[in-house]
């Protein structure tokens, strides 16, 4: 409502009597008030009644102009008003000053228009800070001394609300109020500067449950009544309907009354403030209550409008000791806006100028907006078992003010009833960024992972807790041809998470239904999932390079070549043995026999050589032939294993996910309803889809020659990869769980026939890492970054951005990575390596070597205890005459080429094989004629 509008058309009449006013003058009053404001009324009774039983107070009561007005009709509140006022001037009895008890809404903004305009001085109570009375928002310099608004305690009490929201860092707020507060003003002001999502609604007192209930979906857990107790009592018995006492919510309790919280709870902590009285008050308030029957309730709320009444009283009875200010009176029928002048009444310098005590608390007296009665609030703890109260802590204090803080004296119980701030979050096993750890002592399951320690570490900076489950369906989040959601994405959407947690990949389409953060985490594909190959490994791999055929043949050989160069040192007339005379000058003396030439043919085939070749010329050509044939085997046989070794690696049948599809013996598929299910899906269907637009194209029959000439290829212009890929996987069939697809992949005959998953890059890694019988196969393809998704809308998403960011800076999220991958407790440390990435041969396929060395280290060992027994235990060799030893069937060659016949004395014979030296006994044989003795 602006000044009193011109199309009234209301006329003053100006008085022109100059005379000044009497020290002893009545002081008329005009007196403007509401109907819900009975307790004003009452208390402007008790100060006339005060000031009439107090005659050293100087002031004498004249004429009482009285006007009241309802809420909806301003047009009836103005016409009681001017009707009354116009009245009193024509009576002359023009008043002296103007007290307005109106609270807000219309009958505050009439009452602020008549007096503006009419330059009446004026002392208002009505609810407002700085600007917030319209009617008075723009007044003059002389208008501010005579134009007096002082808020009243209703108006202040709202404040602490402030100051609690700035200590405990509150980050959501649902304010309720009664009837008995005006909040209209305080939507813009109340937490103005504070990042604090609030909500400020009128407590339903018959509806209340439900209003709480709406209040919680819209994710609220600080919860502020302010109005009476009774008020506070049943907003608390709706709370306790709903279950909303447990840990992540808090409850404040603000009133003007002084009587104690009595709600139906069973077990519930509350914080409660009001108005605590100052003892220097207190005598003042009792006399008032007691002998001028002051009762009305809330007290603060009768004492402020019994002090502000007698202060006006008071400071009018000054003001009134000069010129009457009264003189530019004029009525409402002579108003004209044009005519409009300012009074010379200095009503705000008399009333800081009263001195008179106060019966509740001291007034300070500034600009609208701006003056107040100073008073002081208790806040205390509020401990409810069973509906009884039973412990009151004193947790801090408030000086009633616009910007003072809380005094807070028990800080520790502040913070131990403060709401934690609790999060419900959604996730999907996934290991191992999510995985289970069994149940706590609640029986609810725990998790751990990568994604548990990002949200602690995120939990440490932000400061919230957290109650985490898992999604029903256990599925990420997918949409059907209906548009309708599963999984984390559904529970978001519809508010039964607040958070969603997990290896949750960014997508468009999940982008226009929930928020993502910035990513946590690396760009994440789409790759295969195979069974390991395991090449045949044999100790004896070495002996496979030639087949049985030709190490028989060549077995064969050597003892055929071994025999041969027997004979022909033992028949050649050049050999060693046959001519011992002439090689007696020799350095090294070897006689061919016949395991001399066995151990000469085997030597031969080693680096180290057979050693001394024949004397004999056909025994040389025969130990030529061997080495030739030797150097031919062990080239071959060395070539040959080189080879063998280096094809048994180049076995790579599938490398990407095109040489899945080119093949046939191994099927291949994702999870069903997964978002790789969804991604090959799409990419299917895109073909189609571009397919049909080039059909329709090239079959127009409005196309011209040449346009048709260039749509005409041989193979429409569109790829079929995906929709052959497609068509495969349909046809394998979709596994439902992670563990089946892993089983089927582990049933595969081989790497090269069986089943392979298509899958995420996250899941096949973690697969690869804890299991030594998988492979990951192919580069990724499809790669989508990993965040936190939250609900559309939700200030989480900035709070978790600047989270994520400082661990980022931090390199807190590389060290979770080592933690969740290098260093994971379930990761296979010795795992078989394959061919491919070694650049040696295994011990598996060579072993066979250092079993060969064993063995004959073993046959040396039986070999040396058989000559040990040889010696000791064989039987001692007889001695026989020379003279009489007897050549037996055979034929012994002489030294001039002849024979002798078997049966004939040998004279001077020597035994080829003469006793070995070192014997431990002794012949005492007379020697024979001559004959020389060998020993």
């Amino acid at each position: 409502m602006e000044r009193i509008s011109p199309l009234v058309t209301l006329f003053f009449l100006v008085t022109l009597d100059n005379s000044p006013l009497a020290a002893n003058t009545p002081i008329n009053i005009l007196f403007l008030n509401e109907e819900r404001n009975v307790i004003g009324d009452e208390a402007f009774k008790v100060a006339l009644d005060y000031v009439k039983k107090n005659s050293n107070l100087g002031v004498e009561i004249g004429e009482i102009i009285t006007a009241v007005g309802n809420t909806t009709d301003a047009q009836a509140f103005l016409t009681s008003v001017c009707s009354v006022y116009d009245a009193a001037i024509k009576a002359d009895k023009r008043p002296h000053v103007v007290l307005d008890f109106t609270m807000s809404g219309v009958p505050s903004e009439t009452a602020k228009s008549v007096t503006a305009a009419l330059a009446l001085p004026t002392v208002s109570t009505s609810f407002g800070q700085e600007g917030d009375l319209r009617q008075w928002r723009s007044l003059e310099e002389a208008e501010k001394s005579y134009l007096i608004q002082i808020m009243p305690p209703a108006d202040i009490i709202p404040e602490i609300i402030r100051s609690i929201v700035i200590f405990q860092n509150i980050t959501n707020a649902g304010i309720l109020f009664d009837d008995s507060i005006v909040m209209d003003h305080k939507y813009k002001s109340l937490l103005q500067n504070i990042p604090t999502r609030h909500m400020i609604v009128k407590a339903d007192l018959k509806e209340g449950k439900e209003q709480l209930q709406r209040l919680r979906e819209r994710d609220i857990f600080n919860y502020f009544i302010v109005g009476r107790i009774s008020t506070i009592n049943k907003v608390l018995d709706s709370a306790e309907e709903n279950g909303l006492f447990e840990r992540q919510f808090a409850w404040h309790g603000i009133t003007s009354d002084s009587k104690d919280i009595s709600c139906n709870c069973g077990n519930a902590t509350v914080f409660f403030a009001r108005p605590k009285p100052d003892e220097q008050y207190t005598e003042q308030y009792v006399t008032l209550r007691d002998e001028y029957n002051l009762k009305n309730t809330p007290e603060i709320t009768a004492a402020f409008y019994f002090d502000v009444a007698l202060k006006t009283l008071l400071a009018t009875k000054e003001m009134m000791q000069g010129t009457d200010y009264r003189q530019k009176y004029v009525t409402c029928e002579d108003y004209k806006e044009s005519d409009h002048s300012t009074s010379d009444a200095d009503l705000l310098t008399a009333l800081k100028q009263v001195s008179h005590p106060e019966s509740y608390g001291n007034f300070t007296i500034k600009s609208n907006g701006q003056s107040l009665m100073a008073f002081q609030m208790e806040v205390k703890t509020v401990n409810i078992l069973n509906s009884i109260p039973t412990k009151f802590v004193d947790v801090a204090s408030w000086n009633a003010s616009l910007t003072n803080p809380l005094d807070v004296t028990d800080a520790r119980n502040m913070v131990k009833h403060s709401a934690v701030t609790v999060y419900r979050i959604v996730t999907v096993v996934q290991k191992p960024f999510v995985m289970y750890d069994g149940v706590d002592g609640k029986n609810k399951t725990k998790f751990k992972g990568y994604c548990i320690d990002l949200i602690d570490e995120i939990r440490n900076i932000t400061k919230f807790d957290y109650e985490i489950y898992e999604t029903p369906d256990k599925q990420f989040g997918n949409m059907d041809e209906n548009g309708k959601w599963n999984g984390m994405i559904k529970e978001l959407m519809l508010k039964n998470a607040d958070i969603g947690l997990g290896s949750l990949s960014v997508m468009a389409e999940r982008e226009n239904v929930v928020d993502f953060t910035v990513p946590y985490y690396d760009l994440v594909g789409i790759t295969i999932l195979m069974k390991k190959p395991k090449t045949a490994t044999s100790l004896f791999k070495f002996l496979t390079v030639l087949e049985n055929d030709v190490w028989l043949c060549i077995l064969a050989a050597y003892f055929f070549t071994s025999f041969l160069m027997w004979v022909f040192d033992r028949w050649s007339p050049y050999s060693y043995q046959n001519n011992r005379e002439k090689y007696k000058d020799d350095e090294e003396k070897r006689e061919f026999n016949l395991k001399e030439c066995l151990w000469f043919c085997m030597t031969s085939l080693t680096p180290q050589g057979g050693g001394e070749a024949p004397k004999n010329l056909s025994g040389r050509l025969v130990a030529a032939t061997w080495w030739l044939f030797g150097f031919i085997i062990i080239a071959s046989y060395t070539a040959n294993l080189a080879a063998f070794l280096t094809v048994s690696r180049l076995d790579t049948p599938v490398e990407s996910l095109d040489d899945l599809a080119k093949q046939y013996k191994i099927q291949y598929a994702p999870l069903n309803n997964s978002a790789s299910m969804t991604y090959f899906q799409r990419m299917s269907d895109i073909e189609t889809t571009f397919y049909n637009i080039w059909k329709d194209m090239s079959l127009n029959d409005s196309l011209s020659d040449v346009e048709r000439a260039k749509l005409a290829v041989w193979d429409y212009p569109v790829s079929d990869k995906y929709t052959k890929i497609w068509q495969a996987m349909k046809e394998a069939k979709f596994p439902s769980t992670l563990d089946e697809a892993v089983d089927r992949v582990l049933q595969s005959k081989s790497s090269s026939e069986g089943f392979a998953y298509v899958g995420d890059a996250t899941d096949i890694r973690y697969l690869v890492l804890t299991s030594c019988d998988l492979q990951m196969v192919g580069e990724e393809f499809s790669r989508k970054p990993y965040a936190i998704a939250v609900q559309q809308g939700s200030p989480l998403k900035d709070q978790f951005n600047n989270a994520i960011l400082q661990l980022l800076n931090k390199r807190k999220l590389e060290k979770l990575k080592e933690k969740w991958w290098n260093q994971n407790p379930e990761k296979k440390k010795n795992c078989e390596k394959q061919d491919d990435q070694t650049d040696g041969i295994s011990i598996q396929n060579i072993g066979g070597v250092f079993i060969v060395i064993f063995v004959g280290i073993g046959l040396a060992c039986i070999t040396l205890a058989f000559e040990y027994w040889w010696y000791k235990y064989k039987k001692a060799p007889q001695v026989a005459d020379a003279a009489n030893v007897v050549v037996q069937s055979r034929q012994v060659p002489t030294t001039g080429g002849g024979k002798m016949e078997a049966g004939i004395t040998m004279q001077g014979f020597r035994p080829r094989n003469p006793a070995y030296p070192g014997h431990n006994f002794r012949r005492n044989v007379a020697p024979m004629a001559g004959v020389t003795n060998p020993w």
